[in-house]
């Protein structure tokens, strides 16, 4: 544990799963926690609840904010009068990158260090071993106590927002790999055929390694014209089916694309 934090006061704002849980494993490696909620939520044991959000803040050595994106900007101006000149602001909010460049500029109009936090997975089975990724003025002071408290930090010596740049580029593949689950997903539904899906669907992410991902991707050059052709006929199943297929129709876009543009850069194999 980061011995310097233990007579600190660390205020937390953001009550909800991610923040309870992250607060409780904070409190358990002896850190004194002060946490501000306007919800009416359950106080995690050992926590100590602030009335308003400035009493969270003022005197704080540190601010930790596990809020939701669009309360993220909000969540920093309800206090930023009263959050010390010497303290760090840490956004773990799920943001844009102009998003948190704005909170940077407010908190260093203020006097404060800022530190862009990208979770880079859940926190559920995790807490303080989630990996994150971070940037900003505040990301040394940041890597420097989080890393003793057992979280792996990926430090970008860069302005805010490069963090949350990239958590939202694995976005669009993680959050788009869920979609088109749950499209095809539906789909065997519709066609009485779920139970088989899903442990082929579950089978084939199991198996799969740096190798497959590299072929999917530059056979999809090659092979785009007779890809194109299947997945029009997957849209044409599913709207057999009665099912809207938005992620299929997604891909068959997509298919166009690289047909009349090829491929990004792949990074060599």
């Amino acid at each position: 544990m980061h011995t310097k934090l233990k007579n600190k006061k660390i205020a937390l704002f953001g009550l909800g799963e991610a923040g309870s849980i992250i607060a409780i494993d904070m409190h358990k490696a002896g850190l004194n926690i002060t946490a501000y909620d306007p919800k009416q939520v359950v106080i995690p044991e050992g926590i100590n609840r602030a009335q308003t959000a400035s009493e969270a803040a003022t005197g704080a050595d540190m601010v930790i904010a596990l809020t939701a994106g669009d309360d993220a900007l909000g969540a920093l101006d309800q206090a930023i009068t009263d959050i010390p000149t010497s303290a760090l602001y840490a956004d773990f909010s799920t943001n844009s990158a102009s998003a948190k460049l704005a909170m940077a500029d407010r908190a260093a109009g203020y006097g404060f260090d800022f530190v862009d936090v990208a979770l880079m997975t859940v926190v559920p089975g995790k807490s303080l071993r989630t990996p994150v990724t971070i940037s900003g003025t505040g990301a040394v002071r940041f890597e420097k106590i989080f890393t003793s408290l057992g979280m792996p930090v990926n430090r970008l010596d860069a302005d805010a927002g490069e963090a949350a740049t990239r958590k939202l580029l694995r976005s669009v593949m993680m959050k788009g790999l869920a979609a088109v689950i749950i499209e095809s997903m539906r789909a065997g539904e519709a066609a009485g055929c779920s139970d088989w899906l899903w442990q082929n669907l579950s089978d084939e992410i199991a198996q799969a390694d740096q190798t497959l991902i590299a072929r999917l991707v530059i056979g999809t050059e090659r092979h785009a014209r007779r890809r194109l052709y299947e997945m029009e006929c997957s849209a044409k199943l599913l709207r057999d089916l009665d099912i809207k297929p938005t992620m299929t129709q997604a891909t068959i876009d997509s298919l166009k694309l690289v047909i009349d543009s090829g491929l990004p850069a792949i990074p060599s194999q």
